[in-house]
């Protein structure tokens, strides 16, 4: 009797619930095809009869990418030229000219040649502007103008490049080149390895585990992991890094979602190589996403020391979904958390300001958490170094500086002016700051405080108000105030500004492999590592 009843109430039970999911999964279906309907009516009507005459694959390019703009910077839309450039950054290889490219409105920078491919056996140097390639110009080139450097190994094509104010051609083969994610390790000196991790690609981890075993053939007894600018890359690799220091079998990410298939929990799945080798992970606010899983899970299992700046705080997970005609979209499907609870996440695209702009949690909303042995760490967007570096915090002032892109337009003028035979020793001197500080004035530089920005919008209200007679005096005082704070703050950061500055022109000289090698004897960051590598008891201290 007693089954019988219980049948008799779960029957309904189940009943309301399979009418009610129904009943909301065609709402959903009725408003989606409601949307498409209205949009694909007024779509067709616009480019019918609008007064002049439409482009509908632009007109949609940009509507699909205004609405996507509404939800975070990370789900997009790739049409086939997009896909084939993201197939190419996982598969870790390239063929072109052999360089890194920003590209601008109508000229394509050359970012960093790299050493003994085409670029660089042309001639071709850090900061000559690409205005035209074969009997193409950059600037009438509507798609993304990189992929002109693009082709098949072997191919011709000859570029024409503006460089301190002349221009001039040269004539190269495309080839092909891996990229590798692990572009350097060393030793530092006779017991401390040191690995520079670049991104994770699909052999993050087979590479670092390589760069280690040499290293400990070398003799390293204690290893730096340097995932400072690392943007990430694949989910599986974080991983597998992870369990190169930690035992099978151990959590190192949750990924939680509105939709339940995807919530997943990774654990490591292989005999690690080392879980005891003492460590040190160093990190910025530009290590992002598979590096803050790393650096994250270390730190919650007190297997590392982690040294820098705090990350991004890219938590958001991401998955490719195949669309029509050769395009794709890659879509925001859930949140990463570290084996303690944090979520990385640092800002949310859900919760916007009044200006539209997502907001990021405050100070004293952080929540704690506790790593395996009780120490106390906290979520609100990255990962926090359990020592943090002043020098590797980015300030409003650099990063404004950074991106007008100046310490680069500094470092290529300073190329051709100067010359640096002794890489270790290189130092960038009080009086080349100081040319560097006319420079910004010679390029106009200025940066708006958001502080000015509140003010202007008070003297705008002010004037609304006929106010702004009254508090003329006041305000005229303020903004010079702030005037005065600016050019100080140049100098108050000038350690920074130094290092960034020294960084830019290494590479000039010596590449890449000549900055890690800079690193090796120079960098702030390792110093301290290597004080608390060489110092086991403030290890054990800090991790305990």
């Amino acid at each position: 009797m007693k089954k019988f009843l219980q049948k008799k109430l779960i029957l309904p039970v189940v009943a309301v619930l399979i009418f009610v999911s129904t009943t909301a999964f065609k709402n959903d279906f009725f408003e989606i095809a409601k949307q498409i309907e209205i949009f694909t009516t007024m779509f067709k009507e616009l480019n019918m009869n609008y007064v002049d005459e439409t482009n509908p694959a632009d007109l949609m390019d940009t509507a699909i990418k205004s609405m996507l703009d509404e939800l975070d910077p990370y789900t997009q839309f790739y049409n086939e030229q997009d896909v084939e450039s993201s197939r190419i950054n996982n598969a870790n290889d390239y063929t072109g000219i052999g360089a890194k490219v920003l590209t601008l409105k109508d000229k394509l920078v050359i970012v960093e040649p790299y050493k003994n491919y085409a670029a660089d056996k042309a001639g071709l140097k850090a900061g000559d502007a690409i205005i035209k390639v074969d009997n193409v110009v950059v600037a009438d080139f509507k798609d993304d103008a990189a992929n002109l450097l693009q082709g098949s190994a072997g191919t011709e094509l000859t570029l024409t490049y503006t460089r301190q104010g002349k221009t001039m051609t040269t004539t190269l083969s495309r080839e092909s080149l891996e990229i590798h994610d692990v572009p350097h390790y060393s030793m530092i000196n006779d017991d401390t390895g040191y690995v520079v991790l670049r991104k994770f690609g699909r052999k993050a981890s087979t590479e670092t585990i390589n760069a280690i075993n040499s290293l400990k053939a070398q003799g390293a007894k204690q290893l730096v992991l340097d995932l400072r600018g690392n943007p990430g890359g694949l989910l599986s690799e974080a991983v597998n890094l992870v369990n190169i220091f930690v035992p099978k079998e151990q959590l190192v990410v949750t990924t939680k979602s509105r939709i339940k298939k995807f919530n997943k929990t990774y654990y490591t799945q292989r005999n690690p190589i080392d879980t005891e080798i003492p460590l040190v992970v160093l990190i910025d606010g530009k290590s992002a996403s598979a590096s803050e899983i790393v650096s994250g899970a270390l730190q919650d299992m007190d297997r590392a020391v982690v040294v820098g700046a705090r990350s991004f705080g890219k938590g958001l997970v991401q998955r490719p979904k195949p669309l029509t005609y050769g395009t794709q979209m890659k879509i925001t499907i859930s949140r990463y958390y570290t084996p303690s609870g944090r979520c990385i996440q640092a800002l949310d695209y859900w919760n916007r300001d009044e200006n539209g702009k997502a907001t990021r949690t405050k100070r004293e909303n952080y929540n704690e958490f506790k790593t395996r042995n009780g120490r106390s760490v906290f979520d609100g967007g990255g990962v926090q170094p359990d020592l943090e570096i002043e020098i590797a915090k980015q300030t409003p002032i650099s990063k404004a500086i950074e991106d007008e892109n100046l310490i680069f337009n500094f470092a290529t003028d300073y190329y051709y002016k100067n010359s640096v035979d002794d890489l270790k020793s290189y130092q960038f001197s009080d009086t080349e700051f100081n040319s560097f500080k006319s420079y910004l004035k010679t390029n106009d530089f200025s940066f708006e405080t958001k502080t000015e920005q509140a003010f202007e919008e008070a003297l705008t209200v002010a004037k609304d108000e006929q106010l702004n007679n009254t508090i003329a005096s006041e305000y005229s005082n303020l903004v010079s105030a702030l005037d005065d704070y600016k050019s100080s703050t140049i100098d108050a950061n000038k350690a920074q500004l130094k290092s960034l500055l020294t960084d830019e022109i290494i590479k000039r000289y010596f590449y890449s492999e000549g900055l890690y090698e800079y690193y090796t004897a120079n960098n702030t960051e390792i110093k301290r590592a290597l004080e608390i590598l060489n110092n086991p008891t403030e290890y054990r201290n800090i991790l305990n």
